[in-house]
């Protein structure tokens, strides 16, 4: 069977410099273009894909507040960051969970007087909204009303019974689907290639990807934190250490363990991912299949 990740000695190994940001976060899309999925919100002349255009000058139209609802690693997080970014100005993040009345209220002030003074715009991203009581979601209400912010507002409930009607009829709901397998092989694929990711240091089997997408169920996020776990435990196992263009003996090893159908994918059909250390060890993908890890663990 074919190894799960072998070891590209085409690309050098990067040298860490600092804590690296998870996969996901580092994979995020930058635009609509790069966004996979949810195809029924990004094409040409819908709502959200007018409001992800950068404001030409003099517009007197607005950008409406939206409402982003669907399941977790579906890309809440990240229309918000591509639509901030082309609107310009500010980018406020805040967590129902975390966050109260009071921080709210700062937030409108702040964003009413950068409007005013300065003329630069306000994206206040909300996640949760649903847990933010009846109260706390009014306290939104003046600067939505009166456009001191863009509010997106991502939630997992349907937002007729957990957002308030004042709020929902001065905001733009939209529904997000979850990613079929294609979209989530695809996002793997760019994940293993892309200089952001793992910038091509490993290889991804057919068999090890189609695990991989299985465990995702259709959340993005899921299927990229499976899909690093996956990479250290491969790379703490065949990595071993570059000179030039050579491999050391341990990588060799690895790919010639590969070549014998020691290791990889069909270990991973098995429960295990990357190597049978992954499934003694109860880390990697293995575990984010039951729950246990990834981004399970944050959902």
């Amino acid at each position: 069977m074919p190894d799960l990740f072998s070891v590209d000695d085409s690309s050098p190994d990067e040298v860490a410099t600092g804590p690296v940001r998870p996969l996901a976060v580092r994979m995020r899309p930058r635009s609509l273009e790069e966004i996979v999925g949810q195809g029924h919100l990004v094409k040409p002349g819908s709502p959200l894909r007018r409001l992800a255009q950068p404001v030409e000058p003099g517009s007197r139209v607005g950008a409406a507040s939206l409402v982003l609802w669907g399941p977790p690693g579906t890309g809440k997080t990240t229309l918000a960051h591509v639509v901030s970014r082309a609107r310009g100005g500010s980018f406020v993040e805040l967590s129902a969970i975390t966050a109260g009345v009071k921080d709210v209220r700062a937030v409108m002030e702040k964003a009413r007087d950068d409007r005013d003074l300065h003329l630069r715009a306000t994206v206040l991203f909300l996640d949760e909204i649903h847990r933010f009581t009846k109260a706390q979601q009014d306290a939104l209400l003046p600067g939505v009303e009166n456009g001191w912010v863009t509010l997106v507002a991502a939630t997992t409930e349907n937002p007729s019974f957990s957002v308030i009607a004042p709020l929902l009829s001065r905001s733009l709901v939209l529904t997000l689907e979850p990613l079929s397998d294609d979209d989530i092989a695809e996002l793997l694929r760019r994940a293993v290639d892309d200089p952001r990711g793992l910038d091509g240091s490993l290889t991804l089997s057919e068999e090890a990807l189609e695990h991989l997408v299985r465990l995702a169920a259709g959340d993005g996020r899921r299927g990229l934190t499976a899909l690093e776990a996956a990479a250290a435990v491969a790379t703490a196992e065949f990595g071993g250490e570059r000179t030039g263009d050579s491999r050391t003996d341990g990588d060799q090893a690895g790919a010639d363990r590969a070549g014998r159908g020691e290791v990889g994918a069909d270990r991973a059909g098995r429960g295990g991912v990357g190597a049978d250390r992954a499934g003694r060890g109860g880390v990697g993908a293995d575990r984010a299949g039951r729950g246990e890890a990834g981004a399970d663990q944050a959902g």
